[in-house]
């Protein structure tokens, strides 16, 4: 039977990028204003990471389904675009929802974190959107702990979201993570209590709901990035974690 837990020594290393990603993700939401480029902001990214002696770790990774290597640091999404936006020339504007998902390889142990940043002032809708996807990331992170399963993960995220009237997009999901930047198991956003592959000790998984105000379905934009079918504000938090007897450790906080 296939294990997923990791060793204690690449534990360690995967703690220490998941330090790095945190402090470099506080740098880029505090300079994310309007007026500012995603482009601006990927070099931001790019100087944090290798003066703390790591390595960018979507830069040059090309994920299933790609049709290119990206070519970035950050995935920057705007608005209705939810995960894997490349940076571009584009001046971030009030009133915009800002998606930035960040990994970091650190001495071969990978992390990956996403928040949500609302620029300037945005409708009220929308902030609980964001709230509500945050809070179901935190809810599913409660479940992940040994013995309970994929599925209790999957239903923690659904229910807090379902609750609050919003969308958990389609075919996008969360992952195993620390080797490799996409690892199995699949970390499905939606499940059943009790169902699917039993969590142990020592697993690292990457948990990310991401949402949207209207409709679930998805298109792939030009640039391999996901966007709402509809034209719909989305949202994406992401913590990286360590499965644990108790409560989960969250690495990348």
């Amino acid at each position: 039977m296939k294990t997923y837990q990791k060793a204690l020594e690449q534990i360690g290393k995967i703690r220490h990028s998941g330090k790095i990603l945190s402090k470099t993700m506080k740098m880029l939401k505090a300079a994310a204003l309007p007026g500012v480029s995603l482009l601006e902001l990927d070099r931001l990214a790019y100087k944090l990471i290798k003066e703390a002696g790591a390595k960018p770790a979507f830069l040059g990774y090309r994920p299933y389904g790609a049709k290119m290597a990206y070519p970035a640091t950050i995935c920057a999404s705007v608005n209705n675009v939810i995960v894997h936006g490349v940076p571009s020339k584009y001046f971030l504007e009030d009133g915009d929802i800002l998606k930035i998902d960040l990994g970091v390889n650190w001495r071969g142990g990978i992390s990956d974190s996403a928040v949500t940043v609302p620029i300037g002032r945005i409708s009220t809708k929308e902030e609980e959107l964001i709230k509500a996807t945050e809070m179901a990331l935190f809810e599913g992170i409660k479940a992940a702990c040994a013995g309970n399963t994929l599925g209790d993960i999957g239903n923690a995220i659904e229910k807090t979201i379902n609750k609050k009237g919003f969308s958990i997009v389609d075919g996008l999901t969360g992952h195993g993570v620390g080797n490799e930047l996409h690892e199995d198991p699949v970390v499905y956003n939606t499940g059943k209590p009790k169902m699917g592959m039993v969590l142990e000790a020592g697993m690292i998984l990457a948990l990310e709901p991401m949402t949207s105000l209207g409709t679930s379905s998805i298109v792939q934009l030009a640039d391999d990035s996901y966007a709402t079918a509809d034209g719909s504000i989305s949202a994406h938090f992401e913590h990286t974690i360590l499965i644990r007897e108790g409560e989960a450790e969250i690495l990348t906080e």
